[in-house]
C-alpha cells in the first residue's frame, strides 16, 4: 500500500476566525463543506482538497512537549513574486530558503497561532 499524497493537516486554534482569514486571504485557499461535527470548525480547500483542517477550542491549547509539536507543513504554489508581493502588503514576515542543489525556494512563515509553514516554488 503505497501512500500517494498528504492529505491535511488538522490544527487546533482559538482563533477560528483569524486563522480562516489568513488562509482564505493570504494563502488563497476556500471554506468549503464539512461534516456536521459537534464542535466548531472550518474545512479550507485547495483544488478541491480539503488541506487545512481547523478545529475552534475555547482556550489556546496547552503547551506540548517540544517533541510532540508539529515543526512544519509545506505546501507547493505557483507565481512567486505574486505571493511575496501579499505577504510584503500585509506586512507578514517571511524567510526565504533556496534548497541546495535543488530548483526549489521556501517561503517560510507563520500563521495567527505561530504554526511554522513553508510554501514551496519551483524554479
Amino acid at each position: 500500500m503505497p501512500l500517494r499524497r498528504l492529505d491535511h493537516v488538522n490544527l487546533r486554534t482559538a482563533n477560528l476566525e483569524g486563522m480562516i482569514d489568513f488562509y482564505t486571504r493570504i494563502l488563497g485557499l476556500s471554506v468549503g463543506p464539512r461534516p456536521d461535527f459537534a464542535f466548531p470548525g472550518a474545512w479550507l480547500y485547495c483544488e478541491g482538497q480539503a488541506i487545512v483542517h481547523l478545529v475552534g477550542v475555547d482556550a489556546p491549547p496547552a503547551p506540548y512537549r517540544r517533541d510532540q509539536q508539529l515543526e512544519h507543513f509545506a505546501v507547493a504554489a505557483d507565481d512567486m513574486p505574486a505571493f511575496l508581493a501579499v505577504l510584503e502588503a500585509e506586512g507578514i514576515p517571511f524567510r526565504p530558503v533556496d534548497l541546495p542543489g535543488m530548483p526549489i525556494t521556501q517561503i517560510n512563515l507563520n500563521d495567527p497561532d505561530g504554526n511554522h509553514l513553508h510554501v514551496d516554488f519551483k524554479h
